[in-house]
């Protein structure tokens, strides 16, 4: 296998390759390090890159590996490298939260899901880039090079988690973390053809700090594949002492759940988001081209969506009580965040705005007591390029965003799973994806449906050309 193919090819491979003593964990760490070195100055996905822990991880995991004579007792990604998105802490290194003011602030503990992580047995390559408290679906923050697609690098790999997908599908990692408050998993994976998995609400735990958001927000996997996606979850999946809610371990493993076969469900479809509009042709032409893919499939398939006109106002004035809870100054924040922060309201208007949530969030999740699956566009509109709102006032920029994203929010109010999964290209190149929703608590029927069509929906069959 010659060095790009082995770049790109999926992490459960690289595992068992591993194990069969056919590569290194060093010379993966290597191979990736490497890359990082050569593309990242053009991509700007990574922050920072843990070069010599990541060697010194991978030499220790090389030597296990050449001691011992069995290998099934292993960890399940052992010697694999991972990146790990700037919002998450990893003990003695800067966590930026994509503001440069921070870059000398130094974590000194590893967030709870990196725990996991390491403990599934990654190498960690390094922090990517995300947007400004990971607030945009862009990532461009002042002080850092803006991140860019590498299927045309002039446009944007989407946000919050923007540089673990850039990273991804350049073949600078094998899989990602990342995290996804308002769509910051699903879009990334969409801009950059990929796959990403927002869980359950409750799946993943928040641990050590907690969580500032409600429950609208969580962690989870970014990969080349809907079962590279469902085993990063189950490493990530479970409860830790004192998280506020939680959803019992699945059983079987998610991973199992991309190979069992799903029966015939009902599916329900839209591409008018009310009371935001409608996708644009390229979306809209995703979300048909995949119902037409699920009939066929032997699926019940008909059109009907939630009004998810409720969600607007209440899901606006959480999100930006987020900027106002990270506590960083004013003055060194974004001019969109410090719109964000302006408005900011009284603590009784938070919670006005919770309860408001969570009224329309049950409203919404009692559709799908006669549905199992709605399909979406991810986003209403093809990726914007680099740059293409930044002369624009922070509201008008902050209204483009709300547009924009309009599919994905719905979710993150009512704690569903969600999984962007790429379904083709667009005239101008770039990936064109649809986002699957299920039933509360219900990944596994997501994950069996999603690889069901994976396996007929057309393969990106070659890396972008920037990457080879």
């Amino acid at each position: 296998m010659n060095q790009i193919d082995l770049a790109f090819t999926p992490a459960l491979q690289q595992a068992e390759l591993i194990r069969q003593r056919q590569v290194s964990p060093l010379e993966l760490v290597e191979l990736y390090l490497e890359r990082i070195q050569r593309l990242d100055p053009q991509l700007g996905s990574y922050f920072t890159v843990m070069a010599e822990s990541a060697i010194a991880d991978a030499k220790a995991k090389t030597e296990i590996l050449s001691e011992s004579g069995e290998t099934s007792s292993l960890p399940p990604f052992f010697g694999v490298p991972i990146s790990i998105k700037d919002l998450n802490p990893v003990a003695g290194f800067p966590c930026t939260y994509g503001n440069p003011a921070l870059l000398n602030q130094i974590a000194e503990y590893d967030d709870g899901i990196v725990t996991l992580i390491r403990s599934a047995g990654f190498v960690l390559l390094g922090k990517t880039a995300t947007s400004e408290l990971g607030s945009f679906p862009y990532t461009e923050p002042t002080g850092f090079p803006a991140t860019r697609n590498p299927w045309n690098l002039e446009y944007t790999p989407g946000g919050s988690s923007g540089g673990a997908a850039a990273a991804l599908a350049a073949g600078l990692s094998a899989i990602a973390q990342g995290s996804d408050g308002g769509g910051s998993i699903r879009g990334p994976a969409a801009c950059c053809g990929l796959v990403g998995i927002k869980p359950s609400r409750g799946r993943v735990t928040h641990a050590p700090a907690g969580d500032r958001l409600s429950g609208i927000a969580t962690n989870g996997p970014i990969a080349r594949t809907v079962a590279d996606a469902a085993a990063l979850l189950d490493v990530m999946s479970g409860y830790v002492t004192g998280d506020p809610y939680w959803l019992p371990d699945p059983k079987p493993s998610f991973l199992t759940a991309s190979k069992e076969k799903v029966g015939a469900l009902r599916i329900a479809f839209g591409t008018n988001i009310h009371p935001l509009g409608k996708a644009d042709t390229n979306c809209q032409q995703a979300v048909m081209q995949t119902v037409k893919l699920l009939e066929e499939l032997g699926h019940t398939v008909e059109e009907q969506c939630p009004d998810f006109s409720g969600l607007v106002e209440p899901f606006q004035v959480v999100w930006q009580s987020s900027v106002d809870a990270s506590g960083i100054p004013a003055e060194v924040l974004q001019p969109v965040n410090r719109f964000l922060l302006a408005r900011t309201g009284s603590a009784g208007e938070y919670l006005r705005a919770v309860f408001r949530l969570q009224m329309v969030a049950r409203q919404i999740v009692a559709f799908f007591d006669t549905v199992d699956v709605l399909v979406l566009p991810v986003y209403l509109h093809s990726p914007i390029r680099v740059g293409e709102w930044a002369n624009l006032s922070p509201e008008e920029t902050f209204q483009k965003i709300i547009h924009w994203i309009a599919p994905c929010p719905p979710a993150n109010a009512t704690g569903q799973p969600a999984i962007a999964l790429p379904v083709g290209f667009d005239d101008n190149g770039l990936p064109m994806s649809v986002q699957l929703i299920g039933k509360p608590a219900a990944e596994a029927t997501l994950i069996s449906l999603a690889a069901q069509l994976e396996a007929v929906l057309p393969k990106i069959s070659h890396p972008p050309a920037f990457a080879t």
